[in-house]
């Protein structure tokens, strides 16, 4: 997947925002940034990381609205209605390609209602088990599966979600059954991982990090063909044994499609200032994430190809929302 190779953020940095006329033109009012999935989770996370530097920027007040729910398409459903001035913001991450196959009939479709803005992060997934689990390394947890068919629960923030077709490619791989928990976005899914009432889950690094950090879960390994910065002595999961998998999360900017081009530039401009940012960098790197800040031409593009991706592995996999 790698999509950090396709634009680093210090070659896409624009200068500071130009006071002229036309740039004063945009935003006029408050906006609206929604995450479509409850706070807690890594999409939440980057949106609060970057909303006081968005705002400064913009120089107008932005509301985060929490929209969670069937994949992120109940968040994703307000911002294609709302109005095409480019004051309403979505926040997204694998659900925007991922519900367009398992959700045909949506009122909207992902690939008309929204305009590109960046692809923001890239974010590392790891295999986590709660702390007082049997489940020291990979290899436990592979065995203990197998001697358990079918009895071994995971965690995923919803059905079709980066962390469920990580699991689902995973257990392809090792040859394991085990049972899917589907939650209503990556929040409540730690929490009830934490307490030990599922087995394991993917999460995204920054979800994870600090609860590995601070003993409550057990890392087993990094879902990328990279090992994840804040925890460097983890190592992959490709290295142990599963060679090719390479599973992680991003998240992404877009607005109403059909909004001015300069909202779009504007946004566009605001978005890379916040990412490059002092302390977003730091808490980014502290927990894992990979700050990004693609143009909206590569952002379109990489889209596309991970739609086409995720595709393929539900038809592959006969993934559904039942």
């Amino acid at each position: 997947m790698a999509p950090h190779r396709r634009a680093l953020l210090g070659a896409a940095l624009l200068p500071a925002l130009p006071l002229t006329a036309r740039a004063q033109a945009f935003p006029t009012q408050s906006l609206r940034l929604i995450p479509p999935y409850p706070p807690g989770g890594g999409t939440d996370t980057v949106a609060r990381l970057l909303l006081p530097h968005l705002m400064s920027q913009l120089g107008q007040n932005i509301v985060v609205e929490n929209r969670g729910g069937a994949g992120g398409s109940i968040g994703a459903a307000e911002v294609a209605r709302s109005p095409k001035d480019g004051h309403t913001l979505l926040l997204d991450s694998m659900g925007h390609v991922v519900n367009p196959t398992l959700m045909p009939n949506l009122p909207f479709d992902y690939a008309t209602a929204f305009a590109p803005i960046t692809q923001l992060t890239w974010q590392p997934q790891m295999l986590v088990v709660p702390a007082a689990s049997p489940y020291r390394t990979l290899a436990d947890l592979v065995a203990g599966a197998k001697a358990r068919p079918g009895t071994l629960s995971y965690a995923s923030s919803g059905n079709g979600t980066g962390a469920h077709l990580a699991m689902v490619e995973f257990a392809r791989m090792a040859g394991i059954e085990v049972v899917h928990i589907p939650y209503r976005g990556g929040g409540p899914a730690m929490t009830d991982l934490i307490a030990g009432n599922v087995a394991m889950a993917f999460a995204s690094a920054a979800a994870a990090t600090a609860h590995v950090q601070g003993g409550r879960l057990r890392a087993l390994g990094a879902a990328g063909l990279r090992r994840i910065t804040a925890l460097p002595d983890m190592p992959t999961i490709s290295d142990q044994g599963y060679t090719g998998f390479d599973w992680d999360e991003w998240n992404g900017l877009w607005t109403v499609a059909g909004s001015p081009r300069i909202a779009v530039e504007r946004l566009h401009a605001a978005a890379i200032f916040a990412l490059a940012q002092p302390d977003v960098r730091t808490r980014m790197d502290q927990i894992g994430i990979v700050p990004l800040g693609t143009s909206p031409d590569d952002f379109a593009a990489f889209v596309i190809a991970q739609r086409e991706r995720a595709a393929r592995l539900i038809r592959d996999a006969n993934i559904t929302l039942g």
